[in-house]
C-alpha cells in the first residue's frame, strides 16, 4: 500500500472517517453497475479509481487484469479497500493512495479514469477535481464520471430544492477541447433499488463519457 503523505484538510478526512468507522461495512463491495457497463467492454490497461471507498470498483478491475491506482481521502477506507484487495489476491494490482483531491492529485496518466458518484456534502471543488481528472487521461484513454442525479425519494422532504448538475453542464464545466476529444456518452441512466425500509424505488444517475483522440 502506497501512502504518499498527502496534506488532507482534517475536518473532511475526519468525517468521512467516520462516516465509514460507523459501519463494519459502508457499501455492499461490488463493482458500481455503469462502470461494469463502461469497463466490461474496454481491454485492461491502467486505472485511476477516485473516491474508491472500500474498493469494490478497484477490486473489480483489478480482476479483469486493470492496473489500479485507487485514491481516497479515509484511511479508515483505503485500509478497507487494502485488506479487501489482498483477500481477492489483488493487492499486487491494486495501488491505495491517500489524496484530499482538492489538494493533491495522482501522478501519471491512465487509461481509464473514473469517478464514481465524487460528490460530497461538504465543500468539495467538484469541477476543478474532474478537471485534473481529464488532465490524467492518457491519449486514446477515457473519463467516466458518474453522479447522482436527484435526490432519492425518501430525502426529497429534507432536501426539496437540491439540484444535480446535468450530463450537459459537466461536459461544459470540464472546458475540453472539442478537437482533442470525443464524447462516447452522455445521458441519464435510471436504475431500480432498494430503500432503507425496504421500498422499491427508481434512481436516476448522470453519466459522461468521453474519450481523448
Amino acid at each position: 500500500m502506497t501512502d504518499p503523505q498527502a496534506t488532507v484538510d482534517e475536518e473532511t478526512a475526519r468525517h468521512w472517517d467516520e462516516l465509514y468507522g460507523g459501519r463494519d461495512r459502508l457499501w455492499s463491495g461490488r463493482a458500481n453497475a455503469h462502470l461494469v457497463d463502461v469497463a466490461g467492454a474496454l481491454p485492461p490497461g491502467s486505472a485511476l479509481d477516485l473516491g474508491c471507498g472500500e474498493g469494490g470498483d478497484a477490486i473489480w478491475l483489478a480482476g479483469r487484469g486493470w492496473r489500479v491506482t485507487a485514491v481516497d481521502i479515509s484511511q479508515t477506507a483505503l485500509d478497507r479497500a487494502a485488506a479487501e484487495a489482498a483477500a481477492a489476491g489483488m493487492a499486487s494490482r491494486i495501488d491505495v493512495q491517500r489524496h484530499d483531491l482538492s489538494r493533491t492529485f495522482p501522478a501519471g496518466e491512465f487509461d481509464l479514469v473514473s469517478a464514481q458518484f465524487l460528490q460530497s456534502p461538504l465543500e468539495f471543488p467538484r469541477a476543478a477535481v474532474l478537471r485534473a481528472a481529464a488532465r490524467a487521461v492518457a491519449p486514446g484513454g477515457r473519463l467516466l464520471v458518474v453522479e447522482h442525479g436527484e435526490v432519492p425519494p425518501w430525502a426529497r422532504a429534507a432536501h426539496p430544492d437540491r439540484r444535480f448538475p446535468t450530463p450537459e453542464e459537466t461536459l461544459a464545466e470540464l472546458d475540453l477541447d472539442p478537437d482533442g476529444w470525443r464524447t462516447e456518452r452522455l445521458d441519464a441512466p435510471r436504475r431500480q433499488i432498494t430503500g432503507p425500509d425496504g421500498q422499491p424505488a427508481t434512481l436516476v444517475d448522470h453519466l459522461l463519457l468521453v474519450r481523448r483522440r
